[in-house]
């Protein structure tokens, strides 16, 4: 650390520190702020390069913002307007700034009343345009919704949640209603709801087979019914995880209908049927329901029509019945580890009139093969299937895939045996174009984060356009083939400096370093690393340049990770921020961190410049 003492700086190590009186430290400290002899912002310090050793951070964030605006101000003491415009422009290649632009922001920032009369800034007007949001690396345009919204829904991907009712493990975990609020805050548009026949005929959401808690399903609907369209009125589906009995299901559509009134999406749209599925344009404020309906050719007249019903029922299926199974295997192996063995024959829940009618455009099927997809499917009608069996389609069938999602919706989940919660990397059902690629919220870690990232494009709406290497009828796509573009996108990202990095609570100094990676097709996912900078958790610098070559940079995410190395094998999590490669803003930018939980770390932050070509 350095402070003033007797008009020079001195470093002090932190053994050194803790053989030094505090008090005079820190006395000396506030002096020296006072006096303006060298600054302590919310950046840390400026520091005088001939007054620091060998060896010791050269720099810090101010001092490069400052060797910025000098090289523009060009011994002026103050930024002309003109001169901000250069910077705009060749720096920020920000090509559409003006000098309106550019004097814009000096009547956002500037805060001297002599500088902003003569349409200049000085540097500490200029230190807050650095450190705002309109120099941060996420593009601000994409904080609203700007993308195509009149596409099919099969042409985005849509946040997803796996047993959204869990507020914790998939066996004794405690089930709530907040859960589903925090899930829609979130940007979330498909909840999943599991139901089970109740006592005194009231239908209850739990994990089924579990000690998980329960609650009462029109208490689900009602949290729905208030909270469905707080952050985004583009449409939300409900999946229906149904185990109940007909009478039970009778009073879960009486619900729906009830609770949900006009939101509830009962009848197909007055459009021509192009033998695609509405936009989200088209459903916008609208809530449609995503279980199982009866075949139209067999008229039920009778809704307790058994015999109707249940040759109705024949080869449809709750979502995907392996997966059921692998989940009630993986709950037996918990309860009783040396019964587990061979799986019980499950009974077949037939869908009743009155619910079947409240499912228009999201019929679940059972998935069989892309071939008899292509040949049988309907446009409404949507696939479910387990992250493992849809990790071996991606393998050996990665074209075939992409090409089946072009056209119909599918519907990705964690395995049965990740009692814990634990997330999958979605990205690889990303790379294969499934559009509900369910997570589950609760458990935090980089699949969360990563979800985060991608869904706080396009305003944080819940619907992401894929791209056109994902939806193109001429070109088919692999993404497990290596070579996709003959002039791969070039990305140059310099981790500068860090600032006010979260001090564990331990107290200890951090010894931090910047982990960069790229989540993508395999060919482009890579990461790399900073050097590790000792004891200093205030204003680390780094100044490491990192390349990388990128074949379908429109699919990748960009993630900033800050660790702390705890030893010479491991460290230990200390900040990230996770963005689409396609919302990178060039340039000297500033990168704001997230805790584990996606909460904002102000005013811990990481000073970055960005080129790609």
């Amino acid at each position: 650390m350095f402070c003033y003492h007797g008009n020079n700086f001195v470093y002090f190590h932190r053994d050194q520190l803790k053989k030094t009186d505090y008090f005079e430290y820190f006395y000396n400290l506030l002096i020296s702020c006072l006096l303006n002899i060298h600054t302590i912002g919310i950046q840390g310090l400026l520091i005088p390069e001939g007054n620091m050793k060998k060896n010791k951070a050269p720099s810090s964030r101010r001092a490069e913002i400052q060797h910025l605006y000098q090289c523009y101000a060009s011994g002026q003491t103050t930024l002309p307007a003109c001169a901000l415009l250069r910077f705009l422009q060749k720096e920020q290649m920000e090509l559409t700034a003006d000098e309106e632009t550019a004097e814009n922001l000096i009547d956002r920032y500037e805060i001297e009343e002599t500088a902003r009369e003569s349409r200049s800034m000085t540097f500490e007007g200029f230190l807050r345009y650095m450190e705002s949001r309109d120099c941060c690396v996420f593009d601000r345009a994409h904080a609203s919704v700007y993308q195509d919204m009149d596409q099919p829904l099969t042409s985005y991907f849509i946040s997803s949640s796996h047993n959204t009712y869990l507020t914790g493990d998939q066996l004794v975990g405690k089930s709530h209603l907040d859960a589903y609020v925090c899930a829609l805050r979130k940007g979330c548009r498909c909840l999943e709801i599991d139901c089970w026949d109740g006592p005194d005929m009231e239908p209850v959401v739990y994990h089924g087979y579990t000690l998980t808690t329960k609650i009462l399903f029109k208490d689900v609907i009602t949290t729905v019914e208030q909270h469905a369209f707080e952050v985004s009125a583009y449409p939300v589906i409900l999946s229906l995880e149904n185990h109940c009995s007909q009478e039970q299901q009778e009073v879960m559509a009486q619900y729906l209908i009830s609770i949900l009134g006009e939101k509830l999406l009962r009848t197909p749209l007055d459009h021509p049927t192009t033998g695609d599925l509405p936009s989200p344009n088209d459903l916008k404020y609208k809530i449609l329901i995503k279980n199982k309906k009866l075949k139209p050719q067999i008229k039920a007249e009778d809704a307790s029509g058994t015999e109707a019903e249940e040759s109705i029922d024949e080869g449809e299926d709750d979502d995907d019945d392996d997966e059921e199974d692998e989940d009630l295997q993986s709950k037996a192996k918990f309860w009783s580890p040396k019964k587990a063995g061979p799986k019980k024959e499950k009974k077949k829940v037939v869908v009743a009139k009155a619910l079947s009618d409240l499912v228009v455009y999201t019929t679940s099927v059972k998935f069989i093969s892309f071939s008899h997809s292509k040949d049988n499917q309907n446009y409404y009608e949507n696939t479910s299937m387990a992250e493992k069996k849809a990790r071996k389609l991606a393998k050996a069938s990665g074209a075939d895939f992409v090409r089946h999602n072009q056209k119909f919706l599918s519907r990705i989940y964690p395995a049965g045996s990740r009692t814990s919660s634990s997330n999958y990397n979605p990205q690889e059902f990303w790379n294969v174009g499934a559009q509900l690629v369910a997570l589950n919220f609760q458990s935090l870690g980089l699949p969360m984060d990563l979800n985060d990232g991608r869904f706080q494009d396009n305003g944080g709406c819940g619907y992401i356009l894929k791209p056109a290497v994902l939806m193109s009828s001429q070109k088919s796509f692999d993404p497990s083939c290596s070579q996709h573009r003959l002039k791969p996108t070039h990305l140059l990202l310099k981790v500068i400096s860090g600032s006010n990095l979260p001090v564990p609570r331990s107290g200890k100094a951090l010894d931090p370093f910047v982990r960069l990676e790229i989540y993508g097709i395999a060919s482009d996912s890579r990461r790399k690393s900073t050097h590790t900078i000792k004891n200093n958790s205030l204003n680390p610098y780094w100044d490491a340049d990192m390349n990388f070559s990128i074949s379908v940079p429109e699919l990748c995410l960009i993630r900033f990770c800050v660790r702390d190395q705890t030893s010479l094998l491991s460290s230990e999590f200390v900040g990230q921020y996770t963005l689409p490669f396609t919302s990178l803003k060039k340039g000297y930018r500033w990168v704001p961190l997230r805790s584990r939980d996606g909460c904002s770390l102000d005013p811990a932050s990481l000073f970055v410049f960005v080129w790609y070509s």
